[in-house]
């Protein structure tokens, strides 16, 4: 009797042929290209470095698409964007040591937004690992121990025999629920070493599945049908685990309003009779969430940014969805579901029954009209038309990539995405210089449509280097860089906590001079001329930077009229 897990697929004479005559001049960085080609990549980022040249060197003889950028941070923000976009694991090839480590504020940001990136780096030689001090260049005592609490998980390999299974644990880890970076570190002498082991043809690295527990679900699905103020918070598990469409038909069945977090922007139509938007730094938003009898949260675990910095207090029960473990019930008691959001939302579409509220409509219309009034009432119009004139020259279909600015900010709550996976900011780790390096991934990812990147000036000086990138893979990004002078959010909090601000004003560089520096065509715009000139760079092919001098202001976010 034969078992189906005793069934081995037997090589042809053909495969058995190269496998016992592999190509002459391979080495260990070979076994990585081949592991990472055989599991699916197309498109690897990275910079390259002393002890990482085997994998460099390999890429030529590979027919992997490599993109360099200049500084490693903003190759890991690259290489997130990338995973984001195309839901799959982006590889990340670095060197020892400082290199390495340059990557670490990418990968936490890469770690709180659930991006699946793959780094790879490379180690000291064999002989001087152990965490002693050899003298090698770029030596740490314990390098994994650097990226142990940021990284989903650590692979570490010691000879050529380990890498194919190293790397597919690590794409396995990556891509399994939460999606999330991992680390593979490979010693430099074990990647110039010349290898016989057979070319790495089949690689198997399927994620596991994280189903919810149907008792569990049978409960929320009873909650939910019976309630009678049902409202809905959507995370960015609901993005990445492409679950917006049936985010929607619950939404619809249960006639419960729903509102997005800065990570769940475009998971739930903006304009839809149900949709609260995005408003969550909004106290009349508080208010109607705090009422809700029961309060469904798919993908969030209610953050600083979700809870409106925490002022948020739910009155009624909670169910939260949550496929990662650590922030399942972190912040509020709830009937905690630990899966991932599609699995969850259609084991709940099969199971609730549909509820009648004619009145769910009026309740969402009032709340945004409360939510008008409070913003207009603070004269802000400069900031409102600036991002209506980037939504009228931002193609619906084009992602968008915003770095910590105000108005990301404001985008986040004020901004309509047009659908799942079209805005991505770095509200995750929330550390500076995302939006130019990500968008390059963006764009690395789908050359078809134009991408949007959005930076302060103080951000911008982070990745200026990547402009060299930019124009060196002809990558079509349009750069809008609101110059204010300095660090403007901070300047903002300083002088609304001090009376005044230190350590925030910028001397900068011409920007349109600099970016035509780099053979990248640049332009000086006003709020009034902003539409136009961002319409006609976003049509241009290739990289472009359009320059806003401004100085904008934040709305208030709990203040009651």
């Amino acid at each position: 009797m034969t078992h189906d897990h005793d069934l081995v697929l037997r090589p042809t004479e053909a495969q058995t042929a190269a496998a016992l005559h592999p190509p002459a001049g391979r080495n260990g960085g070979d076994l990585v290209v081949e592991t990472l080609a055989g599991l699916g990549a197309t498109t690897v980022f990275g910079l390259p470095g002393q002890h990482a040249l085997g994998m460099f060197d390999a890429l030529r003889r590979s027919d992997l698409r490599y993109i360099g950028l200049r500084v490693e941070n903003n190759a890991g923000f690259a290489a997130d964007a990338y995973g984001r976009i195309t839901g799959e694991a982006a590889p990340l090839l670095l060197s020892t040591g400082p290199g390495a480590l340059t990557s670490l504020a990418a990968l936490q940001e890469a770690a709180a937004a659930s991006a699946p990136v793959l780094a790879i780096s490379s180690q000291i030689p064999t002989a001087g690992l152990g965490g002693g001090r050899h003298g090698y260049l770029h030596e740490l005592p314990d390098q994994s121990a650097s990226f142990r609490g940021v990284v989903k998980s650590v692979h570490t390999v010691r000879t050529q025999s380990q890498i194919p299974s190293a790397i597919a644990a690590a794409w396995k880890s990556a891509l399994t629920v939460p999606h999330g970076p991992v680390w593979v570190e490979i010693p430099q002498d074990v990647l110039l070493a010349e290898t016989a082991i057979p070319v790495v043809t089949a690689v198997d690295a399927t994620p596991d599945e994280l189903p919810p527990r149907p008792e569990l679900t049978a409960v929320a699905a009873d909650l939910l049908s019976r309630a009678a103020r049902p409202a809905i918070i959507a995370g960015g598990g609901v993005v990445r685990a492409d679950a917006s469409k049936k985010l929607r038909r619950l939404a619809e069945t249960l006639q419960a309003p729903v509102v997005t977090t800065p990570g769940g922007k475009g998971a739930f139509p903006w304009t839809h009779p149900l949709s609260l938007q995005s408003w969550l730094e909004d106290r009349h938003t508080t208010d109607l969430l705090e009422d809700a009898d029961v309060l469904l949260v798919v993908g969030s675990g209610l953050g600083e940014l979700s809870s409106n910095y925490h002022t948020f207090k739910p009155r009624g029960r909670v169910v939260q969805i949550e496929a990662d473990l650590g922030k399942l019930e972190s912040n509020h008691p709830a009937l905690g579901i630990h899966a991932d959001a599609r699995l969850a939302l259609q084991a709940l579409l099969e199971t609730v029954t549909p509820r009648e509220d004619p009145e769910a409509p009026a309740r969402v219309r009032t709340l945004l009209s409360k939510v008008a009034e409070r913003i207009a009432a603070q004269e802000l119009t400069l900031e409102q038309d600036l991002l209506a004139s980037i939504r009228r020259a931002l193609p619906a279909d084009s992602p968008s990539f915003w770095d910590m600015t105000i108005l990301a900010y404001w985008a986040w709550s004020a901004f309509d995405a047009k659908g799942p996976n079209h805005l991505h900011s770095a509200q995750g780790a929330g550390g500076l210089g995302y939006g130019f390096p990500a968008a390059l991934g963006g764009a690395a990812a789908d050359p078809t449509r134009p991408v949007l990147a959005v930076s302060g000036d103080g951000g911008a000086l982070y990745s200026i280097a990547e402009l060299a990138t930019a124009k060196q893979y002809g990558l079509n990004v349009t750069w809008l860089i609101v110059d204010d002078g300095g660090y403007g959010i901070l300047r903002e909090y300083m002088t609304d906590a001090f009376g005044q601000a230190t350590a925030t004003e910028l001397t900068r560089p011409d920007y349109v001079a600099l970016a035509e520096s780099f053979g990248v065509p640049g332009v000086r715009t006003t709020p009034e001329n902003l539409e136009t000139d961002l319409a006609k760079a976003l049509a241009t092919p290739g990289p472009s930077v359009v320059v806003l001098p401004a100085l904008l202001r934040m709305f208030a976010p709990t203040h009651l009229d």
